[in-house]
């Protein structure tokens, strides 16, 4: 790929290689613990490369192992071994680095995990990827001046229902950039624009403002942008069934033609 723009894609939830050894130590159905994952985020921005901009896509579950929070969001009660530390509501909830829950809060584990296995899931799956992801952006900005980080993510269609204004439909897209602490408006307002033209209702910072990903890789004064983008599932996919719905390549093509509008490669690849 030759990367003709100054953005950077990724998809760190939409891992789904789930080894037997781990669903051996879950309660949890294959399904079931399927639950938290970005299922198909990875397909739907499989063309980023197309458009000049390169892509970085997880393979760990994020049932196994969470790339969205930093190493050292720790759950004693999960992890034995760990101290206690100032509250922090994403551990508190069972999701921190490696959750204690899926969504619905269900439970992964019977009992509790050493901190050793713990330690070594983040050796091997937290660094690499975050290597991986800064020196993207490294080289990103080396060659253009600037970078711009799209974080690729999904929501439920229910985790959305309620947070639709007075008499309007709920947003289909939420935009996050901790309220203009990992982007600045002129680059946030080019990627809302981007999905407003392709029909979909967008919505900024609520209910998801972005986490551990935009937190540490945007920086707007140093021309380093972070935005996450959440996308409403059900307009892709059955959620109970987790399986894509069957105008799953439109909705697609929709997304190519949004990376089009962000990147402004659309012109080139069809002089190419």
């Amino acid at each position: 790929m030759r990367q003709s723009s100054a953005f950077v894609f990724a998809s760190p939830h939409s891992g789904r290689a789930y080894t037997p050894a781990f669903l051996e130590q879950s309660v949890l159905s294959a399904d079931l613990i399927r639950t938290s994952e970005d299922a198909f985020v990875d397909q739907l921005f499989a063309d980023a490369p197309l458009f000049g901009a390169p892509l970085l896509l997880a393979d760990v579950p994020r049932a196994y192992l969470d790339l969205n929070r930093a190493p050292d969001e720790l759950d004693p009660a999960l992890i034995t071994g760990v101290a206690r530390m100032a509250h922090n509501p994403r551990v508190s909830s069972g999701l921190g680095v490696i959750p204690r829950v899926v969504a619905g809060g269900r439970q992964i584990y019977r009992g509790k995990l050493s901190l050793s296995e713990a330690e070594a899931r983040i050796a091997r799956f937290w660094h690499p990827y975050h290597r991986a992801l800064r020196q993207l952006m490294d080289d990103t900005h080396a060659r253009f001046g600037e970078a711009t980080l799209i974080d690729c993510h999904s929501m439920p269609h229910e985790a959305i229902e309620g947070h639709a204004r007075l008499g309007k439909a709920c947003p289909e897209v939420v935009l996050g950039d901790r309220f203009g602490a990992s982007a600045n408006r002129e680059v946030m307002d080019r990627v809302e624009a981007a999905f407003a033209a392709a029909g979909l209702r967008v919505a900024r910072n609520t209910p998801f403002a972005g986490a551990f990903v935009t937190q540490s890789y945007g920086r707007p004064s140093a021309g380093r942008h972070a935005i996450q983008v959440e996308i409403d599932r059900s307009l892709y996919m059955h959620e109970a069934s987790l399986t894509p719905r069957a105008d799953f390549q439109a909705f697609r093509a929709l997304i190519n033609g949004v990376m089009a509008e962000v990147t402004g490669q659309a012109l080139q690849l069809a002089a190419e």
